[in-house]
């Protein structure tokens, strides 16, 4: 038995998503088989639509999914048919990392979640004719009406809360947020530089303002983003097109230079800007940063106990911090919605014009 799906497929490097049928197998016994409410566009897809990332062609992508339950393997006992669930990173839940709670960096990480296949090479989707769509991308593929996740990277959600609102947590927010609270665990008081205010930014923003660090700059050349992070939390804003030297612009904010630094933009020049405005025993945590780049520091401007962190999604539990950020956002102080831009899930490609122009900060699909 299998199920009905329609799938925006990426045929070709910087193609159009191209919408075709597909059947779906059956949930195997880990396995949970998701009718799809919502999902949110993340700058990873963008990545491998430009072969940034050698995900194999044609691919369905889509890793910020949320929907609700439709059937489960006869082995899973976390979620039922009827759970409203976000979908996040998937991982073996084997491996060291895996058991000691760092799931983010399991040693089969690529083969998880970039593969385009199951951890045993397979793919749970088919077509009657044509080449067949790779799946299983971050254990989702959720750019389809139904997804096949696993039950490890399905989480389940409180039902009052909106699920178009809830899908980006699965990977951009968590990781902004999770390198706040988790991995950098920044404390109340601290002092806080984000490089970027995209989505991952932002929240890691509006997560700085939820662990009351007492200094929070946005770094960005956006003055519209810039203004909602603002609004979201920051102290200080800066862009760096309006200043001459921006390691002296952040030092001028914190005298003694900053505690925490975030990176989400990927670009070299930040990371020497960054470095240089670190306090002894600062921290500089990094989510964006690809081979290629040129991003390189010279040791000895780490000489006063400061460090660089690599950060994958936020190293976050996600079966955890998922529903952390939930509540956060019922309670008020982690207003997602302010982010996001809602479309037809059949305007994926104008979507995603819109997500790398800038004209939107977080782009939802809402499926019909």
């Amino acid at each position: 038995m299998t199920t009905s799906a329609r799938a925006a497929v990426l045929e070709s490097q910087n193609g159009p998503f191209e919408f075709r049928d597909i059947e779906i197998e059956d949930p195997r016994p880990d396995e949970v088989l998701v009718r799809m409410v919502a999902t949110g566009i993340c700058a990873t897809d963008a990545h491998v639509r430009a072969r940034r990332m050698a995900t194999p062609l044609p691919v369905v992508l889509g890793h910020e999914g949320a929907g609700v339950v439709e059937r489960v393997g006869a082995a899973v006992t976390t979620v039922e048919p009827g759970d409203h669930v976000v979908l996040s990173y998937h991982s073996c839940g084997r491996c060291k990392p895996c058991v000691s709670a760092h799931a983010a960096y399991c040693d089969d990480v690529w083969a998880a979640n970039f593969a385009g296949a199951r951890l045993d090479g397979s793919n749970g989707l088919h077509v009657a004719s044509g080449a067949e769509p790779h799946g299983h991308f971050f254990g989702q593929s959720s750019f389809s009406t139904h997804a096949l996740a696993h039950q490890r990277n399905t989480v389940k959600v409180p039902r009052d809360l909106p699920l178009d609102v809830m899908a980006p947590l699965g990977c951009g927010l968590q990781t902004g947020a999770g390198a706040v609270l988790k991995a950098l665990a920044v404390p109340a008081g601290a002092s806080f530089a984000v490089f970027g205010v995209g989505a991952v930014g932002l929240a890691a923003v509006m997560a700085a303002r939820v662990a009351g660090a007492a200094t929070v700059v946005a770094v960005d050349v956006d003055a519209g983003r810039l203004q909602l992070a603002r609004d979201l939390g920051a102290t200080h804003l800066v862009d760096p097109g309006r200043v001459e030297d921006l390691t002296g612009a952040l030092r001028a904010i914190a005298e003694r230079g900053l505690e925490y630094v975030l990176d989400t933009s990927g670009r070299a020049e930040n990371l020497d800007a960054g470095v240089g405005a670190l306090a002894p025993l600062g921290r500089f945590g990094f989510v964006a940063f690809h081979e290629g780049t040129g991003a390189v520091i010279d040791a000895g401007r780490l000489m006063l106990g400061q460090s660089l962190q690599g950060i994958i999604q936020g190293d976050a539990v996600s079966s955890l911090f998922i529903n952390d950020l939930a509540q956060l956002y019922r309670a008020g102080r982690f207003p997602i919605d302010r982010l996001l831009s809602f479309y037809d899930f059949s305007d994926i490609n104008a979507a995603f014009e819109d997500a790398g122009s800038g004209r939107t900060t977080k782009a939802i699909l809402r499926f019909p």
